[in-house]
């Protein structure tokens, strides 16, 4: 999914929200580092998006409102590990990364493997490392087949980009895709309608800057509304007569967490 800066035109693509797994922190340490983060900075330690697209439903959907905690995955070595929590990359997370095809794009995505991981995906399954993962958090919204999508890395689509294809040519083994050391594997929840690691290869450990830390607003819109680079007239027209209508309320302050089931 690919995501918008809040009011500055970016973008980031989807992710959704597990449906069971325990989270990482404690929801006492979460609401923490929140309020943390929400006073002292909303640029070098948190940043605002808003998602665009259905990549990531129905964890993340269009028109949810995100704080994206910066300083996650921040280097150990950084003097501001010593302050805040600090974690590496690891399988479940929600992650929002600079896209490695164009980085003047903000995806984000779930994810899925880690260096060292084999990947593959059988009758739409995901295996890793030969074991069949439990994924809740997936949902498949096309009834129709496709044997790339489906079955990766069988025959690949005509969607694959170049830096796909050289992820199929220079990292495929026995029929396993292997993540190379100092990348990710990373894949939309919404698993038949996201153009993810599967058709663009790999997420490099510097384009990832952070993950979702809590939706502060979520307003249902569609993705030509919040796609373009401005605001339009029109989707200021209708916060004006829809605020309240349309303000997803029941999602408003929801924290977001990673799965750690698998």
């Amino acid at each position: 999914m690919k995501l918008t800066k809040a009011g500055a035109g970016g973008k980031v693509e989807e992710a959704k929200k597990p449906r069971s797994g325990e989270p990482s922190r404690n929801a006492i340490a979460e609401w923490a580092v929140t309020i943390v983060l929400l006073l002292f900075g909303t640029t070098s330690l948190v940043q605002a998006f808003v998602i665009p697209t259905g990549s990531m439903e129905d964890t993340l959907l269009i028109g949810d409102h995100l704080l994206v905690d910066k300083l996650a995955y921040s280097p150990a070595d950084s003097a501001i590990a010593h302050l805040l929590p600090y974690e590496e990359p690891k399988h479940g997370d929600i992650i929002v990364f600079r896209y490695p095809v164009d980085i003047r794009q903000t995806f984000v995505k779930r994810l899925i493997g880690v260096p060292g991981d084999r990947i593959q995906m059988i009758d739409r399954a995901v295996y890793r490392n030969g074991k069949k993962l439990d994924e809740p958090y997936t949902y498949h919204k096309v009834p129709w087949p496709n044997t790339y999508r489906d079955n990766f890395p069988k025959a690949p689509d005509p969607q694959v980009l170049d830096r796909g294809m050289e992820m199929l040519e220079r990292n495929l083994v026995n029929g396993e895709v292997v993540v190379p050391s100092g990348n990710y594997f990373a894949m939309g929840d919404n698993r038949d309608q996201s153009l993810d690691s599967r058709y663009w290869g790999f997420v490099p450990r510097e384009n990832i800057v952070g993950k979702p830390l809590i939706i502060y607003w979520s307003y249902e819109a569609s993705t030509e509304e919040l796609s373009g680079p401005t605001v339009s007239v029109d989707h200021i027209t209708d916060l004006f007569m829809h605020f309240f209508s349309r303000t997803r309320w029941q999602r408003t302050f929801m924290l977001i967490h990673g799965y750690t089931g698998n």
